[in-house]
């Protein structure tokens, strides 16, 4: 009877369907994986798998170097090493498709997609799997998910990563609400930036935002920021806000679009010029100058990060002309802070001056 208790002990580890795994026991409760003794999830024979991310957003800018941190221990600590598969994926939103970044066992690692030769597992002491990225990337922003495997036991944690950046309002150069979704996508690429999602609007209108015409979002969904309830925008019963009409059709209805641009890596200046020019002339002039003429983007992001302040107007390359004013003062537009447009004159006049960038070479 003893030797048949042997064998049976013997062989249990080796019958499918049963579960234990590596020598660890795991009960099959429908609620997680626990001992059925109050233990949370990531508890495997008396071990506790803890996973810490940081629980604050981080903050870069295009074209920098970043580090989602992520690290793990076992409570209690375990004296034998064990082999781990690390995870990094990027979250589903904003209409965006879930994305592998990294993959790693041991020494073995492998990237997918845009990160790959952009991102490596950074190993800077005992358990640690944070995440560096290079070269960041306006659409690498959002939510990362870092994910550590022991066996059948898994455990993950969340890091937010924000690239600093601008929000815009951009119409067509025909006039208000004549842009389908893809027509708006082209149209902020154009100005070196990409359509807004909420929470970029959303932190925008926190900041200030106030704007009466509906625009595209990241998402497909039409939206405005108000921060004076008035008449002509939603009225007055409304509380200040972000609006919205929902999603729309991508193709057949027409807004305008909120574009999102990243904090500057060049110089945008007003060029002084001992006279006014044509668009094309403008155009010109900053190339004799060793530059180019500014975007839309750019000249918000120079207003925004770097204090342009300038109250003379001048041409940018979709062909509107714009001033920004950091410091309101008369005769220099409204009483608020802002980027001052005069839409999108006659290329042929010679009413304005122009905006030139600089890259800045790495």
């Amino acid at each position: 009877m003893g030797l048949l208790l042997l064998v049976l002990l013997f062989l249990l580890p080796c019958i499918s369907g049963l579960p234990f795994y590596n020598g660890f026991y795991y009960s099959n409760n429908p609620n997680g994986w626990n001992l059925g003794n109050g233990h949370s999830e990531g508890v495997f024979n008396g071990v506790k798998l803890v996973v810490e991310t940081s629980e604050e957003t981080l903050f870069s800018h295009q074209g920098a170097q970043v580090t989602l941190p992520c690290r793990y221990h076992y409570e209690p600590t375990l004296l034998a090493p064990r082999t781990v598969r690390i995870k990094w994926w990027k979250l589903s939103e904003n209409g965006a498709p879930e994305q592998d970044v990294l993959v790693a066992i041991g020494q073995r690692h492998r990237s997918f997609g845009d990160y790959r030769g952009r991102v490596l597992l950074w190993q800077n002491g005992e358990h640690e799997v944070s995440l560096q990225i290079r070269d960041l990337r306006l659409e690498d922003s959002g939510r990362y998910r870092c994910e550590v495997i022991d066996g059948l036991e898994d455990q993950s944690g969340l890091v937010e990563l924000e690239l600093r950046g601008v929000v815009f309002p951009y119409q067509h150069p025909q006039g208000r609400y004549q842009l389908n979704f893809h027509e708006a996508q082209r149209a902020c690429e154009e100005q070196d930036a990409v359509v807004a999602s909420f929470e970029q609007l959303f932190r925008a209108w926190e900041e200030g935002l106030d704007w009466c015409n509906a625009g595209w979002l990241q998402d497909a969904s039409v939206q405005y920021p108000i921060t004076l309830a008035r008449q002509p925008c939603g009225g007055l019963g409304l509380a200040p806000g972000v609006r919205s009409y929902g999603p729309r059709h991508h193709r057949l209805h027409r807004y305008d679009v909120f574009c999102f641009a990243p904090a500057l890596r060049g110089q945008v200046y007003y060029l002084e010029h001992p006279e006014k020019l044509t668009l094309a002339e403008a155009k010109e002039a900053c190339q004799e100058d060793g530059a180019q003429i500014a975007k839309v983007g750019q000249l918000f992001a120079a207003w925004k990060f770097r204090g342009l302040d300038r109250c003379d107007a001048g041409w940018l390359a979709d062909g509107s002309a714009r001033y920004p004013v950091v410091h309101p003062r008369p005769n220099c537009g409204p009483l608020e802070p802002g980027v001052r447009s005069f839409g999108f004159p006659d290329p042929q006049s010679r009413e304005y001056g122009v905006y030139c960038y600089r890259p800045r070479h790495s």
